[in-house]
């Protein structure tokens, strides 16, 4: 078999190719980043500190997106903090999704490597090198991931490793009482997918869907109540519907649910409004 030897070129200084040529390639085909099956979102998304997020993604069959930036020549400070400022932003603006910021440029240099390792596991953040091939037909991109995001999981994530439990684990943990409530929420959470069950596991009871783990929220049954987590995005119009409903509100989780303190008959009294969020949030996670 012959061997071609290939004919790379500098994008940064081409005379015709630019940025954008290389945003239009991406955002038209995302696939060819080698993150899986992706679809866009938005480009040049406006940000509140002025600049523009260059591409954002999303998983195609997952919660995750992709705040995407985009750099030809070497990585310099100013787009490593783009990359994490971009990430923060959405991340706060859509918390139930799982965020991971993706720097791509032609030349992914050591210092830029050395940042990062600082901060491995707090920060999930894809670093993509970006090599231009001239064909003599065209040019074509190809991208190698030198730097992989060491992402926090979603609870579904952890399911299949969490220790299992049964209903009788968590009626003599907490009491009968408390944990028909969560009976009482599958009952509302029925009315809009028949098909959702209970599962229980030792950190919580959670929901699953055609047998497999689909939790839109969780709960916790205690020896006098029962703790809910709604997987919804924090905004005003909910917070003032809790508030004003006169439920026991815990405080607002950094994963990004609304948690409520429910005792017996407070399903009976707020059924209307638990089940339009429980809706929601199952809406969002599906």
């Amino acid at each position: 078999m012959k061997h071609i030897r290939l004919k790379t070129i500098s994008l940064r200084h081409h005379p015709e190719l630019n940025e954008k040529w290389v945003q239009e390639i991406i955002a038209a085909d995302p696939t060819i980043l080698g993150l899986g099956d992706l679809a866009l979102i938005d480009k040049e998304r406006t940000q509140p500190s002025g600049g523009r997020l260059d591409l954002l993604f999303k998983g195609v069959d997952s919660l995750i997106r992709y705040e995407t930036e985009l750099q030809l020549g070497s990585t310099d400070e100013t787009h490593i903090i783009r990359t994490i400022e971009y990430w923060d932003i959405e991340r706060r603006r859509y918390p139930q999704y799982e965020h991971v910021g993706v720097l791509i440029a032609e030349n992914v240099t050591a210092r830029f490597l050395n940042v990062i390792g600082l901060f491995n596991g707090f920060i999930p953040i894809v670093a993509l090198q970006m090599t231009a091939i001239d064909t003599g037909n065209g040019i074509g991109l190809h991208f190698t991931k030198v730097v992989d995001a060491l992402r926090l999981g979603l609870v579904d994530d952890d399911e299949e490793t969490l220790e299992p439990a049964d209903r009788a684990y968590w009626e003599s943990r907490a009491t009968p009482k408390t944990v028909k409530i969560a009976d009482e929420i599958l009952e509302l959470c029925k009315v809009f997918d028949p098909s959702l069950e209970l599962k229980y596991n030792k950190p919580y009871i959670g929901f699953t869907k055609g047998g497999i783990a689909f939790n839109f929220a969780t709960t916790s049954p205690k020896k006098s109540a029962l703790n809910l987590s709604i997987k919804l995005p924090r905004s005003d119009d909910v917070d003032a519907k809790l508030e004003q409903s006169g439920l026991d509100l815990l405080e607002y989780s950094r994963g990004g649910s609304y948690r409520l303190k429910l005792e017996p008959g407070d399903l009976l009294k707020h059924q209307k409004l638990l089940e339009e969020l429980l809706k929601i949030a199952y809406e969002n996670r599906g």
